[in-house]
């Protein structure tokens, strides 16, 4: 065991290449099949950490699993489960995540889950805990996650930082969200954040995604680290952080301003793979650079011409959306699209074909409302869809009728070209302090009354702890600004927990106050 044991602490501090040389040698070598014999030999006569080490040693090392020695280490453990110690159980558990499902270690496995459950009540070590999480994995039932999680917050006042991270990966890999960890465990990462590797901040990140686990200041400290010390880092690392936080809705302004600033100060490094990224993450953070926006944005525009000969249809239309959805629409690359376009290269199978169709019709929408020829229209043609409104925009619906003294005084559930709907519209007069009737507005159109948009907006739909739009979104203010319309964005779920005075007048101040046409 110690010999096996010794050889995996030797091979596991290789690199890839030098561990799949060493394999080989370690399999063909005659010490170690005498080696193997033995142990198949003594199997029955090991004690409980030789058994579990050995099975360790032997999977790590590669030995395949389906032969007979591995077999039989893992039929001599469910033999001996019931000896094992808490220690044994999170070795053997760390095996048991290694080795593909078999018949055995499928058996395997269900006894050591419910030999857990025994005995989790009486584990004290947070290190084994941490272990078992992250080996049993997500497939583990509610009630021994939550036996887990007990059998963590009685040791959670001696948490060390390394253990809040460790139990930030072993949450995410048992795929259980418990705010009495979690919450602790942000703090304590918060006040060491120098001493993160960037791997781990990574991994955090992804685990808080896989958790949904929402932190804005957990986040905020991150970011923040990394902006003070952006310096240290490659450009290519900075990407992989902001690609993380944008899968979150989490912009982390100062670093993508300074992040843009670099891009305009040497952009060879943007390759085509990174080039997207970037696309991606500023078009969904809806992030303009404070400073020199319009060289950021030929920056882009130089950077995706570059890439036009290599580029994908797909990858074409992708990048010419995230643009589009900031405003700046790229000439040369519009171009290249559209010629795809009109020979139908865009055409893909059923599962890109819906968001393609889509992707495309709003870089034509872009295409028309964006242009420096569009004029305001005197008339918008609206279609009234129904009557009836969601559930979620009930309360909208009765505060305006309480306000307005009447349904005719709005309308609700608008349809507008360009496939834009809205939720509410009422329209005013050119002083902004009287709301007109719509049927009297209807019978004699007037280019003075000024029309104002409701927009009750999801939370996923602005940034993370802010109400700053996500990009789709506030491209749809931008085209219903152009289309005449004054836009009132309303973050929906905060506007139901309001009680029924306070969103009466909520609603008053957003339609009679001159901020309201200030978009």
């Amino acid at each position: 065991t110690n010999s096996l044991t010794m050889a995996w602490r030797l091979f596991k501090n290789l690199s890839e290449e030098q561990q799949r040389y060493e394999k080989q040698l370690i399999l063909e070598h005659v010490g170690f099949v005498r080696l193997c014999q033995q142990l198949l030999r003594d199997a029955r006569r090991l004690t409980r950490g030789d058994l579990v080490f050995s099975l360790h040693a032997l999977v790590s090392l590669g030995v395949p699993q389906n032969t007979l020695l591995v077999q039989t280490l893992v039929r001599v453990c469910q033999e001996k489960l019931n000896q094992l110690d808490n220690r044994c159980i999170s070795v053997l558990a760390t095996t048991l995540a290694g080795m593909e499902k078999d018949k055995n270690v499928s058996a395997l496995q269900a006894g050591l889950q419910l030999l857990v459950e025994q005995r989790v009540s009486s584990i004290r070590d947070i290190f084994i805990l941490q272990n078992l999480m992250k080996c049993l994995g997500k497939d583990t039932p509610v009630f021994l996650k939550k036996k887990l999680e007990m059998a963590v917050m009685r040791e959670i006042d001696g948490l060390t930082f390394p253990n809040a991270l460790r139990m930030f990966l072993a949450l995410a890999a048992l795929n259980y969200c418990s705010l009495p960890i979690l919450n602790p465990c942000s703090k304590k990462i918060q006040e060491n954040v120098h001493d993160v590797p960037f791997r781990l901040l990574i991994l955090i990140l992804e685990a808080c995604h896989t958790l949904q686990y929402r932190n804005v200041k957990l986040f905020a400290a991150l970011a923040d680290y990394i902006n003070s010390t952006a310096y240290l880092w490659d450009k290519k690392q900075i990407i992989i952080f902001l690609s993380a936080c944008e899968t979150l809705g989490f912009r982390p302004t100062e670093l993508l301003d300074v992040f843009a600033e670099k891009v305009t100060e040497d952009p060879d490094f943007l390759n085509l793979k990174n080039l997207l990224i970037v696309l991606r993450v500023y078009s969904r953070l809806n992030h303009v650079p404070r400073v020199q926006k319009h060289l950021f944005f030929e920056t882009l525009h130089s950077c995706l011409n570059k890439c036009l000969p290599q580029i994908s249809s797909t990858e074409l239309l992708k990048a010419v959306y995230s643009l589009g959805i900031l405003g700046s629409l790229p000439h040369h690359a519009l171009d290249e699209l559209l010629q795809k376009d009109s020979k139908d290269e865009l055409t893909l199978s059923d599962d890109l074909k819906e968001q393609n169709t889509m992707m495309l019709r709003c870089v034509k929408t872009c295409m028309e409302l964006d242009s420096p020829s569009f004029t305001k229209p005197a008339f918008v043609p609206t279609e009234n869809l129904s009557s009836l409104v969601s559930l979620n925009l009930s309360k909208a619906q009765e505060v305006l009728i309480g306000l307005l003294g009447d349904e005719n005084m709005f309308l609700q559930n608008v349809q507008l070209p360009y496939r834009y709907h809205i939720d509410f519209e009422i329209r005013m007069d050119s002083d902004s302090k009287k709301v007109l009737p719509i049927a009297a507005t209807d019978d004699h159109p007037d280019s003075r009354v000024k029309r104002l948009a409701f927009l009750f907006a999801p939370m996923s739909a602005f940034c993370l702890g802010t109400t700053h739009p996500q990009g789709k979104l506030a491209m749809k203010m931008r085209h219903l600004n152009k289309l005449g319309y004054h836009v009132i964005l309303i973050q929906n779920r905060k506007f139901q927990e309001m009680k029924n005075e306070d969103a009466v007048e909520f609603l008053k101040r957003k339609i009679y106050s001159e901020d309201a046409f200030s978009f």
